[in-house]
C-alpha cells in the first residue's frame, strides 16, 4: 500500500509517522515547507511527547514529484485544501483520499478534484517544534466513512483503517461518519475560539464558571444545528469537552486555533463556527453565539493587517 500524507502539519505528521512503521505501507508526505521537508529526508519525521517515533519517509514540496498512491491523508489547514488537493490530484486516480481535518467542507472541496473521497474525524493533535520534528500532545481515535456525495468502497475505508489502526493511531471504520464529525466539529467550534480569543488552554477555559457556561451554549445550537440535519451524534461533546480537560488527557493543549493566532496566521474559524451558522441559516436554525465569536476572531486577524 501506498499512502501519501497531503500537509505534514502537526496532524498530518503523527499519520505519516506511524504509517511509515509499517513493513507494507510506503509513505510520502507532500508538504509546501521546504526546511520541514528536507528535515524529514534527512533525519526522518520524529514524534515525541505522547509518544517517541521517528518515522522514515518520502517528503516533498513537488506536486510532480507524487507518485500513484492507493491513498490520500488531507491534513492541511481547510482553507488551503482545495489548492493542495489540486496540485497532487494526479497521484489519486486510482486511489481514495481521506481528510482528517478540522471542520465542515474540506470533503466537498477534496470531491471536486478527487472521485472517491473519505470523509473523516480525528482526535490526536499537537504542534510542530522544530523542522521535522513534531510534538505528540494529545492521543485518540479516528473514524472514517464513505463521503456520501463521491464516496470511496467501504472496502477501501477498511483497508485504510486497518493500517491506520496497526500503526497504532486507531481508526474505525463507519458507513455513516457524519456523527462523529460534527461531534468533534461542535467540540471545536464550543472551544477552540474562547481559547483562541482569550489565549487559555482548553483546561483552563474549562475551569472558569463564565467561559464553560459559554461553552455549553455553544454546544446547544452546534446540537441544533446537527439534529435539524438529521445527524446522530455518537456521543455527547459536553462528556468529550470535561474528558479533554483532565490533566491527564489536554489541559494544558493550546487548540490549533490559538496556535494559530499567536503566529498571527489565518485561523479555520469560517470552517469551525462558520460552518455551523452556514447550515444554521440553510436549516432555519439560529446561531447567534457562533456568529458572533466568528465575528470576534475574524475581526482580530483583521488587527493584525491594521
Amino acid at each position: 500500500m501506498r499512502v501519501c500524507v497531503v500537509g505534514c502539519g502537526a496532524v498530518g505528521a503523527l499519520f505519516a509517522a506511524n504509517l511509515a512503521q509499517l513493513e507494507d505501507v510506503e509513505v510520502w508526505a507532500f508538504d509546501v515547507w521546504e526546511e520541514h521537508v528536507q528535515a524529514i529526508n534527512d533525519n526522518g519525521l520524529r514524534l515525541s511527547g505522547a509518544g517517541e517515533v521517528v518515522g522514515r519517509l518520502r517528503a516533498t514540496s513537488d506536486a510532480g514529484d507524487v507518485p500513484s498512491c492507493d491513498f490520500g491523508i488531507v491534513a492541511t489547514k481547510s482553507m488551503h485544501t482545495g489548492g493542495a488537493v489540486a496540485a497532487v490530484a494526479h497521484a489519486f486516480a486510482h486511489g481514495s483520499v481521506c481528510s482528517v481535518q478540522n471542520g465542515v467542507g474540506n470533503e466537498e472541496a477534496i470531491a471536486n478534484h478527487i472521485e472517491r473521497v473519505i470523509r473523516g474525524t480525528t482526535f490526536p493533535a499537537g504542534k510542530v517544534v522544530a523542522p521535522g520534528h513534531v510534538q505528540w500532545d494529545v492521543k485518540g481515535d479516528t473514524t472514517i466513512g464513505p463521503f456520501e456525495p463521491s464516496p470511496a468502497p467501504m472496502e477501501a475505508v477498511e483497508r485504510l483503517a486497518d493500517a491506520c489502526t496497526r500503526a497504532g493511531m486507531p481508526t474505525e471504520a463507519v458507513a455513516d461518519a457524519r456523527g462523529p464529525q460534527w461531534r468533534k466539529l461542535i467540540f471545536n467550534a464550543a472551544t477552540n475560539p474562547i481559547g483562541a480569543l482569550t489565549g487559555l488552554s482548553h483546561g483552563r477555559v474549562c475551569e472558569d464558571t463564565a467561559l464553560r457556561a459559554l461553552v455549553s451554549a455553544l454546544v446547544d445550537e452546534g446540537k441544533a444545528v446537527a439534529a435539524a440535519q438529521g445527524i446522530e451524534l455518537d456521543e455527547d461533546p459536553e462528556q468529550l469537552i470535561d474528558y479533554a480537560a483532565r490533566p491527564e488527557v489536554a489541559y494544558d493543549h493550546k487548540a490549533s486555533m490559538l496556535q494559530d493566532v499567536q503566529a498571527r496566521r489565518e485561523t479555520e474559524i469560517d470552517f469551525l463556527n462558520g460552518g455551523v451558522v452556514r447550515f444554521g441559516r440553510e436549516h432555519g436554525v439560529p446561531t447567534p453565539l457562533n456568529d458572533a465569536v466568528t465575528a470576534l476572531v475574524k475581526g482580530l486577524e483583521r488587527s493584525w493587517a491594521a
